[in-house]
């Protein structure tokens, strides 16, 4: 239930503005987040790999804009906490993703989050995955902040360029993205602590990282994430999991 004097991305600014770090677990449904806002986590995630496995779909891009923004806006709704969506490749090409933010952030969205894949994308942790050119994200990014009708609308930049081009690469896309106009960058599957802390220093904005459970990235516990400097973690699919035994 966001209320009136400030906007869910304010309030989600303002945190990452903290310097503390941001847990966000990915809630299934309204009933999940409700839960995650009770256990004092510091924001709500709405992951495209569990909006997928809701309708009994695999993870590979076949959800639409309106299904992804409908369950987001079911759980935004319900919590004062700020609510991060999964908004895959902007749903198509830049004014796709131009319309994808406007759509999140009048739902009262805090931010989403749009990667470098090529269409259709895949889960970031499975073989196969393929990106576009850095020109082709920029213009992406450059589309979905320009867009915004709220300008506190957090737009992160994910990049899968870890697993595809290496780490150099990752680093030097993320640079590309924040002058892009990106606010936060999602390092898609580092490989463990001394990957973050070198992300960590290459780039000066928020960072945000992924702790899923059997992917590619070292599990750490979150007094680690914190003294590696990093804003935000996700932890997508650990609800959906514990729910399905």
């Amino acid at each position: 239930m966001n209320t009136p004097e400030t906007s869910p991305a304010a309030r989600f600014r303002a945190a990452l503005a903290s310097g503390r770090l941001l847990r966000f677990p990915g809630a299934p449904n309204a009933l999940s987040a409700l839960l995650i806002e009770e256990l004092g986590f510091e924001g709500v995630y709405v992951s495209g790999a569990v909006v997928s496995a809701e309708l009994g779909l695999p993870d590979i891009e076949l959800t639409t804009l309106s299904e992804v923004a409908g369950r987001a806006h079911e759980i935004a709704r319900v919590v004062n906490l700020p609510t991060l969506v999964d908004a895959d490749t902007g749903f198509g090409g830049p004014l796709n993703a131009a319309r994808t933010v406007q759509m999140l952030t009048r739902l009262g969205i805090a931010g989403c989050h749009i990667e470098d894949q090529r269409s259709p994308k895949r889960c970031g942790h499975l073989e196969g995955k393929s990106l576009v050119d850095v020109t082709e994200m920029c213009q992406r990014l450059r589309a979905a902040t320009s867009a915004r009708p709220d300008p506190d609308f957090v737009v992160c930049a994910r990049t899968d360029a870890r697993t595809v081009e290496g780490l150099d690469a990752a680093i030097d896309r993320a640079k590309a993205y924040l002058d892009a106009g990106a606010d936060m960058i999602f390092a898609e599957a580092l490989a463990d602590a001394k990957e973050i802390a070198r992300f960590r220093r290459a780039i000066e904005a928020p960072l945000l990282v992924n702790m899923t459970e059997f992917g590619r990235s070292e599990l750490l516990p979150v007094d680690v994430l914190a003294d590696l400097g990093v804003n935000v973690v996700i932890y997508p699919v650990t609800l959906l999991r514990i729910a399905m035994g």
